[in-house]
């Protein structure tokens, strides 16, 4: 089985700066796509970030420029730099892995998620 774990939630101030990481652990064959999802309350959860497995990034319009993903292939783990962020950022955040734990079998693999909350 693979389990993500997220950590570096909590409290910032607008215009602060905050870093999640995600390590991804269990039977790992290879990861592809990482990303970052969220959900404030009573919204749907939605993308933040992907990158995969050879760097290529995609954001959401409403964080580009702001926050930047990557990862680290050698540490199965990926992590979003929070920049600026807005009260609208605020929500819970969750890690997304694409896991193959056995040849030519892949798992969708999501996190517990992660509270970020920014004040104004």
């Amino acid at each position: 089985q693979v389990q993500l774990v997220e950590s570096g939630g909590g409290l910032v101030q607008a215009g602060g700066s905050l870093s999640l990481s995600c390590r991804v652990s269990g039977s790992i064959f290879t990861i592809n796509r990482m990303g970052w999802y969220r959900q404030a309350p009573g919204k749907q959860r939605e993308l933040v970030a992907t990158i995969s497995s050879g760097g290529t990034t995609n954001y959401a319009d409403s964080v580009k420029g702001r926050f930047t993903i990557a990862r680290d292939n050698a540490k199965n783990t990926v992590y979003l730099q929070m920049n600026s962020p807005k009260p609208e950022d605020t929500a819970v955040y969750y890690c997304y892995a694409e896991v193959m734990i056995r040849f030519h079998d892949w798992e969708s693999s999501w996190g517990q998620g992660t509270q970020v909350t920014v004040s104004s």
